[in-house]
């Protein structure tokens, strides 16, 4: 068998308003609950695991989606008002990137994870923009 990521944890100070959140932007189906978990499965069958935390270091998740749910989650991205930036520091605002010939942003989830969207794999070489 070859590897591959078949689940991470997600630490939340509310599990299920942080999965439901993810999972209104991507489209996807939060839950159900699964022992102490609210998972959210992804296309290629790995599940986001969200789990109730009192402390954590906020983490970075990055999703490679098709130009049209790129077009869909940045609708729902602001009609929710979730801030958004160009760059992983939180740089320009009110922006998206074209980085590798595609589009990304990066907003935060409701405990300060960096979620990431991208219609490109990221590219050999580091590319500003």
């Amino acid at each position: 068998m070859s590897v591959q990521l078949n689940h991470t944890i997600i630490p939340a100070r509310d599990k299920w308003a942080s999965a439901k959140f993810l999972a209104d932007i991507l489209n996807l189906e939060a839950g159900p609950e699964w022992g102490h978990f609210v998972p959210i499965r992804t296309a290629n069958g790995v599940t986001l695991d969200f789990a109730d935390r009192e402390e954590f270091r906020p983490q970075h998740y990055a999703f490679l989606i098709s130009e049209a749910e790129f077009d869909a989650a940045f609708v729902r991205i602001c009609a929710g008002g979730v801030r958004y930036y160009a760059t992983p520091r939180r740089e320009r605002p009110g922006e998206i990137n074209h980085r590798y010939g595609g589009r990304g942003v990066y907003f935060d989830d409701p405990n300060g994870h960096l979620m990431e969207l991208i219609t490109q794999p990221y590219g050999d070489k580091p590319e500003q923009g």
